[in-house]
């Protein structure tokens, strides 16, 4: 359900009940697709390149109301596609000659800043001039005063770290044009309300202020009656995902564990194809080296993977020739093969949108799936989040012991031998001449039948244990 307050509709507003369709078909003409809004080309340019399609439902409500100028409350759940409802707008009403802040957006957690603050530098890749600054506390305050000095027009900020800027002087509001409360519901649970509060009172009269929640607690609706001038609403009731196909199960694990507790889990979970998400191309580099070690056939897609090169991983992913990829959110969007039965989510996404659209990769036509979802312990807090948006609870596991890998390897082995008995793999000519170097050896060593095939599967193993030994404490 979508409530306007303006009464008015857009040629973006249809559809409102649908979900969002980022794999659609690409179409930025001037009246469908995200082009209905009047976006700049640059824009365009860069939703295209990073696989924007179609607008979500929010993003059909809010949007025009906000490129009016608009106040607006909008509820609806992370997953949504909020970011991209709040971020396009304000890039598009942007001056990039103006280098103070013009848009500062408040999240509750500094992982959710940064997500935010690299949407708007993806939106905003076409746009020449335009900076996004993330600052929160526990990061070099020095350095962030720094990067203000050099002029930012976009601040994404947790309320603590934005009130110390504001009153040391370093973070200058005069010609701020909109302020943006992200998961307001989230921070008055966090107890950051009244930290809100005092950045609202200190920001100039005239600015556009835009509020977005999940829920609309007592709290939050008088906030945004105090501080908001005639706001536009939306609700959006986004459609429960059919998640029924794909078990959703966690992990906790200390981060200089991940990789040790990745090689577990692959090992561990029998999978015809696999998808790894990581958060930047640095990790997916660094964890298929570390998988490619271990003897995986492993592929990259991340955002320096040529086009051309994408579509060979991608081809090779289906023919069977690659059985994981390791990927970053934007490489892999679109991206549908049926054969990936496990979705990793080796970086845990602090956008839930990206967590829906991850899961999705598996469980496709109608197949069942896994996903996994990797934790550290200051993670836990956000595991809540995913599974309102999921609308089911995420089961813990264990990583893998020694003992369930060493049987799924004993298990895999049989079950090689006895696919290699019913069907050989070689032709009879090549059958014959290893019957053939088979007799010989036991002629010459007198050795019998169980003896040779002994030797033949340590000769197949290369030298690596057959059994894994040692530490497996991963708490």
């Amino acid at each position: 359900m979508t409530e306007n307050s303006s009464g008015s509709s857009s040629p973006c507003s249809a559809d409102l009940d649908a979900a969002a369709n980022p794999a659609a078909a690409v179409n930025l003409s001037a009246d469908q697709g995200f082009g209905c809004f009047g976006f700049g080309s640059e824009l365009l340019q860069a939703l295209e390149a990073i696989g924007y399609r179609e607008p979500s439902p929010i993003q059909k409500a809010a949007i025009p109301e906000l490129m009016l100028g608009r106040d607006l409350v909008g509820q609806a759940q992370t997953g949504t596609g909020k970011t991209a409802a709040f971020a396009l707008p304000m890039l598009a009403r942007l001056d990039p000659a103006e280098r103070k802040p013009q848009v500062l957006v408040l999240a509750p957690t500094r992982e959710l800043a940064l997500q935010v603050a690299d949407a708007f530098n993806s939106y905003a890749s076409q746009l020449n001039g335009v900076r996004t600054l993330a600052i929160y506390g526990g990061a070099d305050f020095r350095d962030q005063i720094h990067q203000l000095k050099r002029g930012v027009q976009i601040v994404v900020g947790t309320p603590g770290r934005v009130m110390d800027h504001m009153r040391q002087g370093t973070l200058d509001l005069s010609n701020l044009r909109a302020l943006v409360l992200d998961e307001a519901d989230e921070m008055l649970r966090m107890g950051f309300i009244d930290d809100v509060e005092w950045v609202l009172e200190q920001l100039p009269e005239k600015r556009q202020v835009v509020l977005f929640s999940a829920t609309m607690p007592a709290e939050i609706r008088r906030i945004s009656q105090k501080y908001l001038n005639s706001p536009a609403e939306v609700t959006i009731r986004q459609k429960a995902a059919d998640a029924s196909l794909i078990r959703q199960r966690f992990l906790m694990v200390h981060a200089p564990h991940k990789l040790a507790a990745l090689e577990r889990v692959l090992e561990a979970e029998t999978s015809e194809g696999v998808i790894v998400f990581a958060r930047t191309k640095a990790i997916t580099i660094t964890v298929a080296e570390s998988l490619e070690q271990h003897g995986y056939d492993v592929a990259v897609l991340n955002g320096d993977v040529p086009q051309a090169q994408r579509e060979r991983t991608i081809e090779r992913l289906k023919s069977g020739q690659v059985d994981v990829l390791v990927a970053t959110d934007v490489a892999a969007r679109g991206l549908d093969v049926e054969r990936i039965g496990l979705v990793i989510n080796y970086d845990i996404p602090f956008d839930a949108e990206a967590y829906v659209h991850r899961i999705g990769r598996t469980g496709r036509a109608g197949r069942t799936g896994d996903a996994i979802l990797f934790l550290t312990p200051r993670e836990r807090r956000f595991l809540g989040g995913l599974e309102r948006v999921v609308a089911k609870p995420i089961a813990e596991m264990e990583v893998p012991s020694n003992a369930t890998i060493n049987q799924n390897r004993l298990d895999r082995m049989r079950a090689k031998l006895t696919g290699c008995l019913q069907t050989p793999e070689s032709s009879e000519q090549e059958r014959a001449l290893l019957s053939e170097i088979l007799q010989r050896v036991a002629q010459e060593q007198g050795s019998s039948p169980e003896q040779l095939a002994l030797a033949a599967l340590e000769l197949a193993l290369a030298g690596k244990p057959l059994l894994l030994q040692g530490e497996e404490n991963f708490h």
